[in-house]
């Protein structure tokens, strides 16, 4: 059984949104706040978008699903990356990870070493659109029984 103990970062992610959180109490009676707040800017369907011709020309040539794709992986690559930069800085000792199956698997794989060995779980489930006090318990409750 494990717990979410005080300090450790909670990052909820899916193909476009992320929130870090962290437990400011203890495993007990888990209390989340925002660290951070991310949003991928892609662009919309319509094929404007905000980055420059030859960008906008890649994309035409893939269908929606493999464009969908790359900005998920992309996304993933960039929160991969931020967090290097907070664990490398101190500013976490523990990591949970709360995401779909997917997109999981995308972020392990672009983790540093650094960031991976402070994974001290996996949530499986998409719970960005979900309100923090709904994350809290949701999250303590599947790590109570993993």
């Amino acid at each position: 059984m494990m717990q979410l103990e005080n300090g450790t970062w909670v990052l909820v992610l899916d193909g476009s949104k992320a929130l870090i959180l962290e437990n400011i109490t203890d495993g007990q009676d888990p209390n989340l706040r925002v660290v951070r707040k991310e949003e991928n800017e892609a662009p919309d369907n319509k094929g404007e978008s905000t980055t420059g011709p030859a960008q906008q020309g890649i994309r035409r040539q893939l269908d929606a699903s493999d464009y969908h794709e790359l900005t998920e992986q992309g996304f993933a690559e960039e929160m991969a990356e931020w967090l290097y930069k907070a664990a490398h800085r101190g500013r976490f000792r523990q990591i949970v990870l709360v995401a779909p199956d997917k997109v999981i698997g995308t972020l392990r794989q672009k983790l540093h070493k650094e960031v991976a060995d402070k994974v001290v779980g996996e949530v499986h489930k998409t719970l960005t659109g979900h309100p923090v006090d709904q994350i809290e318990r949701i999250v303590a409750q599947e790590l109570a029984t993993s």
